[in-house]
């Protein structure tokens, strides 16, 4: 029988998860905002629905098994939910597994200290609040099989730092005590498959990598690995930065991914941003 997945946001992530799951037969509804972004879908091998918009959202969850929702809230909610809620709790018991991509965001500022999936969730900016507003709604839905992912730091194919060393525009903003747990779309999605071959309804799973680190310490290797000089550092307090960046680093800290590895019998394709960074320019992808 083929497993149909809906997957509502589909974007970085949930195509690696994809690139996972199509030669293994299964068949991926994905919604995205534009009719470009449908057609490349398309070209991926997704089917593709326009939300919000004209597709039928609706007959998708009818004929879907598993839901992955990785549409991000804002102060209105979560859009998903906003438009879908009821329709997703009369189909609650019979969805095989459902799962939410949160952020590591929701457990707020640590000050460079460790946290686990039992961490208070303390979120110190807007957009973490969002998530964990977002993973309580989601979790108040009775019967749903709801899996909790909380993401770090994305990073992989696209999305490296090699193109800014490259062009000279990248920075290493020193904030003492700052670091950042991160994880490869990769290791994202073998995650996220794991849960699914291994259902566990009510768990949360950070995601991330084994070596939390300093940003400028990434930005550094990678010019290292390119043979550049190392760019320049730039003190948080007087760098340019948008207020979206900036916020990021409104937070520090290293963040455990235990649970993954003995729970879902996880072995991270890239344990450290070194591994990861490697890869990234041996394929030339970054």
């Amino acid at each position: 029988m083929t497993q149909t997945l809906l997957s509502f946001g589909q974007g970085y992530s949930a195509q690696g998860l994809a690139r996972l799951l199509l030669p293994q037969g299964w068949r991926i509804i994905g919604t995205t905002r534009s009719a470009e972004k449908a057609a490349k879908l398309a070209e991926q091998g997704v089917e593709p629905l326009i939300f919000p918009g004209d597709g039928d959202v609706t007959g998708a969850l009818v004929q879907a098994s598993h839901v992955l929702v990785s549409a991000g809230p804002t102060a209105e909610g979560d859009p998903v939910l906003n438009a879908y809620a009821d329709q997703i709790a009369r189909h609650a018991k019979r969805l095989e597994w459902v799962g939410y991509l949160s952020t590591t965001g929701v457990y707020g500022d640590h000050q460079g200290g460790w946290v686990d999936e039992d961490t208070p969730l303390v979120p110190s900016t807007r957009r973490g609040q969002w998530r964990k507003e977002a993973e309580a709604a989601w979790a108040a839905i009775p019967d749903l099989p709801l899996h909790i992912f909380r993401l770090a730091g994305i990073y992989g194919p696209g999305r490296g730092p090699f193109a800014k060393v490259r062009a000279g525009t990248a920075r290493r903003i020193i904030k003492e005590g700052q670091v950042f747990s991160r994880t490869h779309v990769d290791d994202i999605a073998q995650i996220v498959a794991a849960s699914i071959a291994r259902p566990n309804p009510g768990a949360a799973y950070n995601v991330c990598d084994d070596d939390p680190a300093p940003p400028e310490d990434v930005i550094a290797h990678a010019a290292e690995l390119l043979g550049l000089p190392v760019p320049p550092a730039v003190p948080f307090e007087t760098a340019e930065m948008t207020p979206m960046a900036r916020s990021f680093y409104a937070e520090s800290k290293r963040v455990r991914n235990d649970r993954i590895k003995d729970e879902l019998g996880i072995k991270l394709i890239y344990p450290d941003y070194r591994a990861g960074l490697a890869a990234l320019l041996a394929d030339d992808t970054a």
